[in-house]
């Protein structure tokens, strides 16, 4: 069969995409293609579930526009199906005076996001919502929420099939090339021919786009998140979520605490460098995978960057005593035998050869084709919206022809628009230089990297 638009990538950005675009065109052909064996199977499967509302993002950029309509999108969506939800609300906590200039930060920051019922909240407010917390300030923020991303993911799939979309898994994508019409996609389990090819690879992400012959700006440097559970005896001391003033020298958020959705606590989680880019502990190597990030240039610039952050993550994911201290910053009772080994997710960290992390999100477009490279948290929460955003693009790039509704390419993709003012980061820097390259074929990248 010849398909319209293929997928590759079952996590929930994927299965988003495909649900979008039979919404919106029911008589596209749509295939997704899966490598495990189950949908969500690695950072979507192996996150907190926790429902974002966009305080952390700067005012009037697509990442936070995107972050407060698919938490909209995202709450309907459960309550449609009937998936395990609700919005407990979080606190953000200032521990030290050094972090009430950041914490006002965010205040402004939500409060441009439109963000609704925040509260600041002084230290016996706190004690209100969590009576076990301790803090100098803290804001309040109830849109907050936690959610079961898995079973999400499993009735995006169910609704993608009962529209006609195929989905195959233990399919794993070995080659894309230019063909006729289109692109033919080479898998374990054979070949097939599209017209659009839309790569959500999460941790391979950069590897689809050189399967398809191009060259990924960024390359995925795996790092990995450890947590720990709190004992069901001491779960008292946590109430709903509890997290910590980001620090914006640093480019990871820090050790939080997260009341599951079908129980239990969750703290953590750090950040380490994977041996494999499926790593979940310290055990799993994958000799490629390290020797790609060791030979990586952007990583030894990061490494020189934050040397201390760096050494500090190795030593608390050795240490349990190291990662108590961290968490009693925010909870002074807690203590080492209050906790047990928990879960470990890997984040695909899109790294620029400078040694930048892509904080927003990113993608890579070539003639028929569009490369998810970057979608960090919000992503899970705002899916469907990121879903619906990727599904407008793909149409402009495909046209309606015949009597019964089939898709052909466009001969003229639509440029790229630029970044708005002050939401250019150096990504899209990068992007523009190489859109002034003068195209060696016409399947030369172009890029889309504007946060939508």
């Amino acid at each position: 069969m010849n398909y319209d638009v293929t997928v590759v990538g079952g996590g929930i950005v994927g299965l988003a995409t495909a649900h979008r675009l039979l919404a919106a065109q029911p008589q596209l052909k749509i295939l997704l293609l899966e490598k495990e064996a189950k949908l969500a199977a690695h950072q979507t499967g192996n996150n907190s579930g926790v429902l974002h509302s966009g305080l952390y993002y700067q005012p009037g950029s697509e990442k936070a526009k995107c972050a407060v309509q698919g938490l909209q999108q995202m709450l309907a969506f459960c309550r449609a199906h009937g998936i395990a939800h609700e919005q407990c609300g979080k606190i953000v906590v200032a521990t030290e005076a050094a972090e009430l200039p950041r914490l006002e930060n965010l205040w402004e920051r939500g409060q441009a996001n439109g963000l609704q019922g925040l509260r600041k909240l002084t230290p016996a407010q706190i004690k209100e919502i969590e009576p076990h917390a301790a803090g100098l300030a803290a804001i309040h923020v109830p849109q907050e929420g936690i959610v079961d991303y898995p079973a999400v993911c499993e009735k995006l799939g169910e609704l993608i099939r009962q529209a006609g979309g195929e989905i195959k898994l233990n399919t794993r994508v070995e080659k894309m090339h230019p063909a006729a019409g289109g692109w033919t996609v080479e898998t374990s389990a054979g070949d097939f021919p599209t017209k659009f090819v839309v790569t959500c690879g999460g941790l391979h992400a950069d590897r689809l786009v050189r399967a398809a012959g191009q060259t990924p700006l960024a390359k995925i440097v795996p790092f990995r998140g450890e947590y720990f559970q709190i004992k069901k005896e001491r779960r008292q001391l946590v109430r709903h979520l509890i997290y910590p003033v980001p620090d914006p020298k640093f480019p990871f958020l820090g050790v939080h605490f997260t009341r599951l959705v079908h129980g239990g606590i969750e703290a953590g989680p750090n950040a380490v460098l994977a041996f494999a880019r499926e790593g979940y502990q310290w055990t799993d190597v994958n000799l490629r995978d390290l020797a790609e990030s060791l030979f990586y240039p952007g990583l030894w610039k990061f490494l020189v960057k934050y040397p201390s952050m760096c050494g500090y993550e190795i030593r608390r994911s050795l240490s349990k005593a190291e990662f108590t201290r961290s968490l009693q910053k925010l909870v002074p009772e807690i203590r080492a035998e209050d906790l047990e080994t928990g879960g470990a997710g890997v984040r695909a960290q899109a790294m620029l050869p400078a040694g930048r992390l892509i904080e927003d999100f990113h993608f890579e477009e070539a003639r028929g084709a569009l490369h998810v490279i970057n979608a960090p948290s919000p992503a899970a929460t705002a899916a469907l919206a990121i879903g619906a955003k990727i599904s407008e693009i793909v149409l402009t790039r495909l046209e309606l022809s015949g009597e019964n509704g089939s898709m052909k390419f466009s001969l003229s993709p639509a440029r790229p628009q630029p970044p708005a003012r002050g939401q250019i980061s150096e990504a899209p820097r990068i992007a523009r230089r190489r859109l002034c390259l003068r195209p060696k074929s016409q399947f030369q990248n172009q890029i889309i990297d504007q946060c939508f």
